[in-house]
């Protein structure tokens, strides 16, 4: 009764719980779901005491899940700001910080994409009136996208009929349902659902697409995040990764 009134007590007043010996805490950008999920099982695998645990979301908000006392092990961002970031509030080594994958913005549309959008410039079209991004403040996605529009002298035309997503996934959601005319993601997330979105053009982005992944510093930290981050470095991690799409940093 007494363990179960401290879990209880943790979950209310919001403390982090510690880890549980052999689990390693993995935090990482909504992007990377789906390749993660097959890496946790993959390592998991070849490490029967291991069990590796995910979460997701837009790498600001996940960072500051971490600053705020979520237990975690490692985090994997999807852009450089977010990892600076979290190496200036000290929540990572920056010792273990390592570019491991590349990626691509694209403008998507919906499958029967009723608008006709095939590039930058359709978004002019007096009938699109919904686009979906990131949110530039909190999603690396928006910032990329932002600043490929702002070069591109289409910032000014997304801007009037922006609808922001918490995150990638969210975004793709949106264009997926045809709740608006087009949107950007990562070229990763258009090919899980290449039946539902169509990719009309890759964005090119002023600073390249490159994700970092390092070690979160806290007590506690599980030993086994270490190998892990090194499973993701390792052939095997980066022919995972490249089976969705992403490319060597």
């Amino acid at each position: 009764m007494k363990i179960r009134t401290w879990v209880a007590a943790c979950v209310l007043t919001g403390v982090a719980m510690p880890a549980v010996a052999g689990e390693v805490l993995v935090s990482a950008a909504a992007s990377l779901t789906n390749a993660f999920k097959e890496l946790a099982a993959q390592y998991e695998a070849a490490h029967p005491d291991a069990k590796v645990l995910t979460t997701f979301g837009a790498s600001d908000v996940v960072l500051r899940q971490i600053t705020e006392g979520a237990p975690a092990d490692v985090f994997a961002s999807a852009d450089q700001k977010a990892m600076d970031k979290a190496e200036a509030a000290k929540a990572v080594d920056p010792a273990t910080r390592v570019n491991f994958v590349r990626n691509e913005v694209v403008l998507v549309v919906p499958a029967d994409n009723p608008r006709g959008i095939a590039s930058l410039a359709d978004l002019k079209k007096a009938g699109v009136t919904r686009i979906a991004l990131g949110n530039p403040a909190s999603v690396p996605v928006g910032r990329y996208t932002r600043a490929a529009l702002e070069k591109a002298g289409a910032w000014d035309t997304v801007e009037a009929h922006e609808i922001l997503g918490e995150n990638v996934r969210q975004v793709l959601s949106y264009v997926e349902r045809g709740e608006v005319d087009a949107g950007f993601v990562f070229a990763t997330d258009a090919a899980i659902m290449k039946d539902k979105v169509k990719v009309v053009q890759v964005v090119e982005t002023p600073t390249p697409v490159v994700y970092p992944i390092a070690l979160v510093q806290r007590d506690g930290r599980a030993p086994e995040a270490a190998d892990f981050l090194k499973f993701v470095m390792s052939s095997d991690g980066q022919a995972v990764l490249a089976r969705y799409g992403f490319a060597r940093p």
